[in-house]
């Protein structure tokens, strides 16, 4: 397809509104918090210089154990006389900045590590991990321990040995994700264009691995702090007269009972700023998130959310049928920016029947498919309009329990790609049982039997044996089987297949779609099938429905739109379908872009593209007209008529 300017006509183009890190961060309260805490103790630390601050070694010991709010000492004075107020400050800058050191040292190293020992593999990976298995043998602070007793009481000292001992930590995380990395395909795209080992170490997996290792860093340094304090508690980091919040709390522990405000203090600051930290570690990690990022300011969850409002919900069609759709509205949030992935789009299927949805990627017909079970992410996913019937009952109003029974059951789903659809740690008998299982109260051997029947039902040769086999062990087509059986495991009255053909050869292709076809007529199961190939839909689907920017445009039985289309869309998707036996037929691309469905145009979403386009097309709301029960178009001037509709 060739790319044109974008159109005059279309509605000015709105600012993206897509959430910033500072929106996700606040988004998070308690990370909020945390970052005002630990803004305040970190500028409070930083200043400590320009205050008006005791010098915090002096000693007075006129001055000694003062309460808190005494007269010039605001929070008291230790047993020596100094000034608890500008100890704890200065106390907790050398805290910070140990801690901060450690962390990027124990990073820094341990990154390296595991990167090395990820991408090099073989007797290199070997070395470097058995030498950190080794490390952590030890338990982490006896070796902390150790390693300051070897070196000598110090913070210094303290800084290295802690640094040291989360070495392992770091390394361990980042050599598994490495290693997982150095095996995807853009790692061996950057082998065939030249690049040295280096290159692609630090050009191509380290920028996928930097976001770990900062969530790992932010939520590891706190117990770098807590580890070094604990080090100066024993009197092995900060020396007198230096002061950190570890040697301040194991002073303060010596008078507890007389002056327990010279170790509460500190202790309190050690807590404020570790859980501080703690808390801000987990809005970086969100913020880091690559969902949240693209808008879902919350976790997905288990269904999506439908938000019909006050809008009527629209009555089921006389046409009755076990699946009728009715104006659906599937809309995503987010920032600020609402895209109509799906804008009101009525289907309707009768049993036995099957129904094709084809059209360009981004029309909608995947997005249409999960919005009937609930299956579109939430956020930033949600139904806005509409109403889903099952046999009469709306789908939009049932209860999150009942959901959970018609899926797999009288609803059942085959997505497009079967080795990511299934588990790879299980095996297909395994899954396939429990497919059985969670809906039919079977024995073990009845679960068994079934399982066997369903291999055997889709053409699985040794279905006894395959029941052992894991996914990697199929080839494409005996996985898109085993899905295909797991969607006919409880007799569902509707099957929804979302592209299961696209990634597979066309001799296995063939397979699939006769098998599907025997089976729907054998059961007789109605069949929702999404594709954007016009070959596939003449034959397998009785019916076809033309989706483009979230909208049907055309509907009719297969026969009469391959014969006959009449929308201008339907009719450029078939000239772009290639026809054995005809070596001279033109096949045309389309022009132009699909639009954005946050920013459509007034009037048809496909005028921009259409070369029959005329100025009545840019405007008002075009309505599908329906001809007969089954046809219909959305076009004001429909092919071979030269009238509008």
């Amino acid at each position: 397809m060739t790319d044109t300017a974008l159109p005059a006509a279309a509605k000015p183009s709105s600012k993206s509104a897509r959430p910033g890190t500072l929106k996700l961060l606040l988004n998070n309260s308690l990370a909020t918090g945390g970052l005002i805490v630990l803004a305040a103790i970190c500028l409070i630390a930083l200043a400590a210089p320009l205050l008006p601050l005791a010098d915090p070694d002096v000693t007075a010991p006129a001055n000694r154990l003062l309460p808190v709010f005494s007269e010039g000492h605001l929070i008291g004075t230790d047993h020596l006389g100094r000034d608890l107020l500008s100890r704890l400050i200065w106390g907790t800058r050398v805290s910070l900045a140990v801690g901060l050191s450690a962390t990027f040292i124990a990073a820094f190293f341990g990154s390296l590590l595991g990167l090395v020992a990820g991408y090099a593999g073989g007797r290199t990976d070997t070395v470097i991990m058995r030498g950190i298995d080794m490390v952590m043998a030890f338990p982490y602070i006896l070796l902390a321990l150790a390693i300051v007793a070897v070196l000598g009481p110090g913070l210094l000292n303290a800084l290295y040995a802690i640094a040291l001992v989360n070495i392992p930590f770091f390394a361990r995380n980042i050599r598994g994700i490495t290693l997982g990395l150095s095996r995807r395909e853009f790692v061996d795209a950057a082998r065939l264009s030249g690049k040295s080992p280096a290159q692609i170490l630090f050009i191509e997996i380290l920028p996928n691995v930097l976001p770990v290792i900062v969530i790992t860093m932010s939520t590891t340094v706190g117990w770098m702090i807590l580890e070094t304090a604990g080090l100066s508690f024993l009197g092995l980091g900060a020396q007198p007269p230096q002061a950190d919040l570890g040697s301040m709390l194991g002073e303060g522990r010596k008078i507890l009972f007389t002056a327990p405000h010279v170790s509460i203090i500190p202790g309190l600051m050690i807590f404020a700023l570790v859980m501080s930290i703690n808390l801000f570690g987990d809005g970086v990690r969100d913020v880091l998130d690559p969902r949240l990022r693209a808008g879902s300011l919350t976790r997905p969850v288990a269904r999506t959310a439908v938000e019909r409002g006050s809008s009527p919900v629209p009555a089921p069609s006389e046409q009755g049928g076990v699946l009728d759709v009715r104006e659906m509205r599937t809309e995503f949030q987010i920032g600020g920016s609402v895209y109509k992935a799906v804008g009101g789009v009525d289907l309707n299927l009768a049993e036995g029947e099957c129904l094709g949805v084809v059209g360009e990627s981004g029309s909608g017909k995947s997005v249409t498919a999960m919005s009937i079970m609930g299956l579109v992410p939430t956020p930033p996913g949600r139904i806005a309009g509409g109403a889903a019937y099952l046999e009469g009952e709306d789908l939009f109003a049932a209860s999150d329990k009942r959901i959970r029974k018609l899926r797999g059951g009288s609803v059942a789903y085959v997505f497009q790609d079967p080795l990511s659809t299934l588990h790879p740690l299980f095996t297909v008998g395994d899954q396939l049982k429990e497919a059985i299982s969670t809906h039919q109260p079977l024995s073990s051997a009845q679960v068994r039997e079934k399982a066997i029947e369903l291999l055997s039902l889709v053409r699985i040769p040794n279905p006894k044996e395959r029941l052992a086999a894991y996914p990697h062990e199929l080839s494409g087509g005996m996985r898109q089987r085993v899905c295909i059986a797991m969607a006919l495991a409880n007799d569902a009255k509707v099957l929804i297949a979302d592209e299961p053909t696209t990634a597979l050869d066309v001799t296995v292709q063939s397979q699939i779609l006769t098998l599907m076809n025997g089976l729907r007529r054998e059961r007789n199961a109605a069949i929702l099938f999404i594709t954007h190939d016009f070959g596939v839909v003449s034959a397998l689907c009785d019916r076809v429905a033309v989706m483009y920017a979230g909208r049907i445009v055309e509907t009719g039985r297969t026969e009469d739109v391959l014969a006959n289309p009449q929308h201008p869309y339907t009719a450029k998707l078939i000239e772009c379908v290639p026809v054995l036996g005809e070596p001279d037929r033109r096949l045309d691309a389309i022009s132009g872009r699909p639009p954005v469905v946050n920013n459509l145009p007034d009037g048809c979403a496909f005028a921009d593209r259409c070369p029959q386009a005329r100025p009545h097309c840019r405007t008002g709301d075009i309505a599908l007209v329906m001809s007969t029960e089954h046809r219909g178009v959305r076009c004001l001037y429909p092919l071979n008529t030269g009238v509008p509709a």
